[in-house]
This record gives structure tokens, C-alpha cells and sequence, in this order.
């Protein structure tokens, strides 16, 4: 381990770049490919030893087997097949083939905290025990956008806002990062669904691309640099992922300044060298057919020398830095100190989205009903690659009963086993439910947003008992609830980890005061979901036809009234904003601007409250959502007590992507800040005026139609100038013939032939657009 280290450090191999010139091409093909299934290759006569790799978005995967058992870590797709199918509900017949690791809260749990400290100390954990494993590089985090409430893997990533997405995940990468230990941030880009997920192609218009879809990317990669990305498995306007150099290059390397190594998705390259030269550093996991591809490529000079040197240089400084985290001591893990910081995040990111005062249970009470199966067998987590063999799982009953040890607990498995008197002696029943789950996950979307079958009967018919209903769900993400109109209250859990049943008892009893706010919006119905009609995709192509109006936006856009919004939840406590200020009425491209308001905790419980702060602008050449997240603040508050909360925000935050000149840009505007408590529920507003980066009006082409060139100052100043010389007439007579031109339908000089009976030559053409254009870029450099 150490060898590696030395070899860098010696004269005649002081530098990555020297081992890789003492390379062969067919050395130079294994650096860049797995060996194996989760390894990287070693090279003995460099003293390069091997580095390892595993799974785990919110628990590390180690397969025993596949790393352990043979040299090579098991290389064969059968054994990585039931791997990725392995359903959670299956998780205890792999006990002997992997070793237990904390089940920690799934991402779309820990999205709802809106909490950076929180999450960064779950990367520590989790490097910690990715050390104490012998692993050097963490799968993870996937922080795909929730487009839709049915994407398969939706509990693996944190929410359907690029801005809750980006801070959240580079909180992880810098927790896991700082214990030597690497991550991969997947899967990069577009991988929203699990449908024809190797080949279907997401179709994304350029804005909706960098405002949404990679903007969560863009921010990770610049605040925590991850030790690699991964590329996902799906076409992306028509080009493999894994394969497009526009975005593995131009976009990640150039725009980003990302300098790690490009991992891809496992087989999730079809051309080899098409991969290494659109910048696909290492080939996961061992192929013979794509090493030979390579190989091949190398030697006959397809590729070029310098191309895969550069690829080279970036493997070896990823294995020196993944060999220098381990030179510390493996840490020793106490997982039941781990299960209880578990069990403290499920409990700061579960959701009260409803509360007549059904929870916490009453310090009066003296029977608690509990229904469902749930209550017995929990579902703590989703399916797949991710999916963790626990350490230890808490059984709700027993949870239940040391948080309320003065309650009589009664467990019924369905509302069947329910009659009526048990029902009416009891104070409040507990309703466990979840999704069905069986068929959801990695490689397949949800088909329903509907719980398991029998669930909503179930609820439906406890409600009418009399007795106070409170409903604990276990979902991956969104869930109807065609009786919440009946319930008293409702804990939406999400897959809260291991000790999802312990969170779940703190938060009922009291012990813990809920502060988790949901990361995505709930639809009424399926119909809501903004993507919906466009939504899984034919033939192949899947086109993302709600354009920027993504998740709450869409809703806003629409006015169509969610289930419960983005940004809600409940707490025991209350809380008051007040005395809102901004340190500048105005904001540039360039600047920073302070915004801060007071919070007051006006209840009686010590609390913390999600502050959220949302741009409302319309834009004008480039049309924007009515309200978009630009800042949030979880602030923890004792009773009474109030603090001043402060967000920074920059003028690049407020931005918006300029298709037309490929950049971020500020129009000028009278906008609003708002801070609110979520996207539906504004306390605050205060106006703050855009400077503007860009002129109002767009480039001039031939056949721009006259109302979109003569409103233009620098047009109709190039133009007028042009036909008072043309036509020898004075400027004032061309600026009235101009006008005469400005109800046209046809392009600008088109008209000018028609209206003022000329003829421009094409050469006239271009020299007065390239004039038009030329002046707009110098008025553009000037603000």
C-alpha cells in the first residue's frame, strides 16, 4: 500500500506522468479498466497495488463474494445481476454473502432534513466504516432530480430541487472525502427513471439541462470536488452518456473545473475508445471484449498517445490519494453508536405533514392501538445496488413500548382484527403502512402511487371507528392519500434506515420534536405530476416536456393546487418570521447580497424550522417559473427564544442558462425575495431589482422579423445608418420608413426588399447583421 507512495516520491518516478510513460499500451488498458468486479488494477513491477470499490448511497455494500473471493473480486455479470435485483424485502437471505454495515436513512429520507451538518456527519460515518472495511472508494451519492414520484430509484436521491440536491450532496462528499475515503457522484446526467434505463434517451432542452438537471452536479462538483463522477447508463439528446464529450468535457471538465477520474456505470459503455476520447476515464467493471477494444485503439494510433496518458495521470493520482487515506488506522466502528446517530437523523428527517393534535401521544393517554403488518416487519429501505444488509433492525413494538412505558400497546395485523370496542377503548391508533414494494427500486419505475394493496381499505376503515387515526408511511417518495381528508395525523418516514422504528417512537412519543420538510412536492393524483404526460417515453426516446418547470415549479406554473407542497412540514412547535432586510436593493451578476430576516420560536417545545428563501421573476427574452428556491436555513430554536437568520445569495444563484450565447445571465428586472416556510406558505417579501448581464433583445439574423429588430436601439441604429446610405436619404426619412416596415411577418431584410422596393445583396446582409451584433456585444461587455 505504501509502494505506490514511495514510487511517486523517488527520482526516476517522481510524478504520475513519468510511471506513465514506463507504461505499455496493454498496462496503460488495464489502468483504465476494473479489474474484476470492484477493483482497480495492480501493477507490481511499479508497486501499484490494487484499490477497492463498493456500493452504498446511504449504507456500504460489501459483497463477500464478489470482493473477497477470488482474485479478482468476482468479474462474472451473474453475480452482479442479483446484486442490482436483490429486493430489500430479500435483504436477510444475503446475511452470510455480505457484511452488516448501518442502514442508514435513504436519501429521500435525508432530503427532508435540509440539514448540511447533518449530512456531512453521514459521510463521516460512512467513510469511517468504508475504512474499517478496507474499501477506498464509496459509490455515492446519487442525486438525481426526482422528476417523477414513480422513478425506481427515487429513495436513493435527495429531492426534485437542483439547489437542496447540490448543498446536500457536497455536504456527504466533504464528510466521506475527509475520512480518505473517496465517492463517486452518480449518475451524471439524466438518469430520472429506471425505464430502458441502458438505453433510453432522455431528450432535454439546454435550459432545463443547466438549470435542473445538472445544476445539483454543478454544485457538488465545485464545493466538494468528488474523487470521480459517474456517468450514467442512458443516452442524453441522442449521445451515450458515457460517450459524450460535450458533457464530460466541455461541460464537467471546462465549465466546472472538475480534475478527478470519469467512472462509468457498470457495463455501461458500448464503444470503448469513443468513451476514453469523450474524456470516460476508468471501464467498470472488468470487460474482455472492451479491454480488447481499447488495447487496439491504443496501438494502432486511434487514439491518441496524449489522450490516454491524461486518462492515466488521473488514475494513478485517484489510487494515490485512495492509498494515502488508508495509511491511517483502520477506525474501530461500535455499530450501535452508529445505529443511534441513525436513529437521531430518521427522526430530524421524517415529515408531520398533518397534526390535529393527534401527536405526540398525550401524556394522558393509557391505550394505544396499533394496526398494520408494518408494525411488525418495518421497511426500512429501497431495492438494489444500494440496498444494505443492516447491522441491527428496531422492532416498532418494542420502540414503542420503552417510549411510552405507561401506555397499554395493542398490535392488530389489519383493521379486520379490529372490532369495534378495542377500537373505541383505545386513545389513538397508530396505523403503520408502506408501499408494496416488491417490484419497485433499481432497474424498474413504480406503477401507482397508490400503498400496498389493502392499505388504503385499511386506513379508510379505522377511520371510522371514532378513535383518533395517526398514519406512519414507509415510501420511497410521494404516495396518494384518498383518505386524508379522515386522519387525524400523518408521519410520512420515507425509508427511514435501520432505526427507522426508534425515530419513528421518538417522534410520536415527543421525545423528539419533528423538523423534516418535504424535498419534493405530493400530488393529489398522478395526472398533477408536471412530466406526467410525457412521462415514461416511446421508442426509445423519452422527452422531458416540462422544460424548467420541474416539481414545484410546474405546479406553480400550472396553478394546480399539490397534495401537500414542497418545503411543508409540521412541527409541536411554532414559529414566527419578522423584520426582513437586504443589504442592497439592487443585484449584479458579480455581486453578493445579504438577506435576513428574524425567527422566533413562539411555542412551547424547543424546535427547528426549515427557512426557505425563493426568487419570483418573470423574465423576458427567457421566460422563468414563478417561484424557484435560491436559499434555505435550518435554524434550531429553545422556547421563546428568537435568532437572526441570514442567507447570502449571488447574482450567478439568481441566473438564468442563455441558450443563444451559452451562459448564465441576469435580465433586467423588478423581482421579489420571499422567505417562507414552504413554497406554499410565504411569510416574508421584499423587492430586489436585477442588473442586467444581457441587453433585452436577442442577435439579429437574416430573416429576424422586423418586431423583434426595429425595438432594438443597436439594430435600428445599423439599419437606419445603412439605408439612409443605401438609399441616399437622411437618416430621419430612413427611421420613418423603418416604421413602416414594423408589422411585417417576414424577416427584416426581406421586408425591406418588399416595403422599400430595394434589392440587398447578400454580402449587404451580413455585414449589417455582423454590425448589429458586433455593437450589441461591445453594449453587453460594457454592463
Amino acid at each position: 500500500m505504501t509502494k505506490i507512495l514511495t514510487a511517486l516520491a523517488t527520482p526516476d518516478l517522481s510524478t504520475p506522468d513519468q510511471i506513465v510513460a514506463q507504461m505499455t499500451p496493454q498496462e496503460k488498458t488495464d489502468l483504465l479498466s476494473g479489474f474484476g468486479m470492484w477493483k482497480t488494477a495492480a501493477f507490481e513491477r511499479f508497486g501499484i497495488p490494487t484499490t477497492t470499490m463498493t456500493d452504498g448511497t446511504y449504507g456500504v455494500r460489501y459483497s463477500i463474494p464478489q470482493i473477497d473471493g477470488d482474485e479478482k473480486g468476482g468479474e462474472d455479470l451473474d453475480a452482479f445481476l442479483t446484486m442490482v435485483n436483490q429486493r430489500a424485502s430479500d435483504v436477510a437471505v444475503a446475511w452470510g454473502e455480505m457484511k452488516p454495515a448501518t442502514c442508514f436513512p435513504n436519501g429521500s429520507a435525508m432530503g427532508n432534513s435540509w440539514d448540511t451538518e447533518l449530512m456531512r456527519e453521514l459521510g463521516v460515518l460512512l467513510g469511517r466504516e468504508c475504512r474499517a472495511m478496507g474499501v477506498h472508494m464509496l459509490l455515492g451519492p446519487g442525486i438525481n432530480i426526482r422528476r417523477t414520484p414513480l422513478a425506481g430509484r427515487s429513495y436513493e436521491y435527495y429531492s426534485e430541487d437542483p439547489l437542496v440536491t447540490g448543498k446536500l450532496s457536497a455536504a456527504v462528499i466533504d464528510g466521506v472525502q475527509s475520512q480518505g475515503v473517496g465517492t463517486s457522484l452518480k449518475h451524471f446526467a439524466c438518469n430520472n427513471s429506471e425505464i430502458e434505463r441502458t438505453t433510453m434517451d432522455s431528450v432535454i432542452e439546454e435550459r432545463a439541462l443547466r438549470e435542473v438537471y445538472l445544476k445539483g452536479f454543478e454544485i457538488a462538483v465545485k464545493a466538494a470536488q468528488p474523487w470521480t463522477v459517474m456517468s450514467s447508463y442512458n443516452r442524453l439528446n441522442g449521445v451515450q452518456t458515457s460517450e459524450d464529450s460535450w458533457l464530460l468535457t466541455d461541460v464537467l471538465r471546462n465549465d466546472w473545473g472538475f480534475d478527478g477520474v470519469v467512472v462509468s456505470d457498470w457495463h455501461g459503455i458500448k464503444d470503448r475508445p469513443a468513451s476514453l476520447r469523450a474524456g470516460g476515464d476508468l471501464d467498470m467493471p472488468e470487460s474482455p471484449r472492451r479491454k480488447a477494444q481499447l488495447l487496439d485503439a491504443i496501438q494502432s494510433g486511434v487514439l491518441p498517445n496524449a489522450l490516454v496518458d491524461r486518462a492515466c495521470v488521473r488514475m494513478l493520482n485517484f489510487v494515490s490519494k485512495a492509498l494515502a487515506g488508508a495509511q491511517e488506522p483502520a477506525p474501530m466502528i461500535e455499530p450501535t453508536a452508529h445505529h443511534a446517530r441513525a436513529r437521531a437523523m430518521g427522526a430530524q428527517s421524517m415529515v408531520l405533514v398533518k397534526n390535529k393534535g393527534a401527536l405526540p401521544v398525550k401524556a394522558t393517554a393509557k391505550r394505544v392501538l396499533v394496526v398494520g403488518r408494518d408494525a411488525q416487519t418495518p421497511v426500512i429501505q429501497g431495492s438494489g445496488c444500494a440496498t444494505t444488509i443492516p447491522t441491527m433492525i428496531d422492532a416498532p413494538m418494542e420502540m414503542l413500548a420503552a417510549a411510552l412505558p405507561d401506555v397499554d400497546l395493542i398490535h392488530r395485523l389489519d383493521a379486520d382484527a379490529v372490532t369495534c370496542d378495542l377500537a373505541k377503548t383505545a386513545d389513538v391508533i397508530l396505523a403503520y403502512v408502506s408501499t408494496e414494494g416488491a417490484y419497485d427500486g433499481e432497474g424498474s419505475d413504480r406503477t401507482t402511487l397508490a400503498l400496498g394493496p389493502g392499505q388504503d381499505e385499511m386506513i379508510a376503515a379505522l377511520t371510522k371507528t371514532g378513535t383518533p387515526v395517526a398514519v406512519i408511511i414507509a415510501c420511497p417518495d410521494a404516495v396518494a392519500m384518498p383518505w386524508i381528508d379522515a386522519v387525524d395525523a400523518v408521519l410520512v418516514c420515507f425509508y427511514a434506515g435501520q432505526a427507522m422504528a426508534g425515530a419513528v417512537a421518538d417522534l410520536v412519543s415527543g421525545a423528539v420534536n419533528p423538523s423534516g420538510k418535504l424535498s419534493v412536492t405530493f400530488p393529489q393524483q398522478l395526472s398533477d405530476v408536471p412530466g406526467h404526460l410525457s412521462y415514461p417515453g416511446e421508442l426509445g426516446r423519452h422527452i422531458y416536456s416540462d422544460g424548467i418547470h420541474v416539481g414545484y415549479r410546474g405546479y406553480a406554473a400550472r396553478d394546480v393546487a399539490p397534495l401537500f407542497a414542497f418545503g411543508h412540514g409540521l412541527s409541536y412547535t411554532q414559529f414566527e418570521y419578522s423584520d426582513l432586510t437586504i443589504s442592497a436593493p439592487l443585484i449584479a451578476l458579480d455581486d453578493t447580497i445579504d438577506v435576513s430576516f428574524t425567527l422566533t420560536n413562539t411555542g412551547d417545545l424547543a424546535g427547528a424550522e426549515v427557512s426557505q428563501l425563493y426568487l419570483v421573476a418573470k423574465g423576458h427574452q427567457l421566460q422563468r417559473s414563478p417561484i424557484d428556491l435560491k436559499g434555505f436555513a435550518k435554524t434550531h430554536l429553545e422556547p421563546g427564544q428568537s435568532r437572526r437568520v441570514i442567507l447570502s445569495v449571488t447574482g450567478r444563484d439568481l441566473a438564468v442558462w442563455h441558450p443563444g450565447q451559452g451562459r448564465w445571465v441576469l435580465e433586467a428586472e423588478r423581482a421579489e425575495i420571499l422567505i417562507a416556510a414552504a413554497s406554499d406558505d410565504i411569510r416574508l417579501r421584499a423587492a430586489l431589482d436585477l442588473a442586467p448581464s444581457v441587453l433585452p433583445w436577442r442577435r439579429v439574423a437574416y430573416d429576424t422579423q422586423p418586431a423583434y429588430v426595429l425595438p432594438n436601439p443597436y439594430a435600428r441604429s445599423v439599419i437606419r445608418d445603412f439605408l439612409a446610405t443605401r438609399c441616399a436619404i437622411t437618416p430621419e426619412e430612413a427611421d420613418r420608413a423603418l416604421d413602416h416596415c414594423a408589422n411585417s411577418f417576414f424577416g427584416i431584410f426581406t421586408t425591406l426588399e418588399r416595403r422599400l422596393r430595394i434589392s440587398i445583396t447578400e454580402q449587404e446582409a451580413i455585414n449589417v447583421v455582423a454590425s448589429i451584433n458586433a455593437a450589441m456585444d461591445d453594449a453587453e461587455a460594457a454592463l
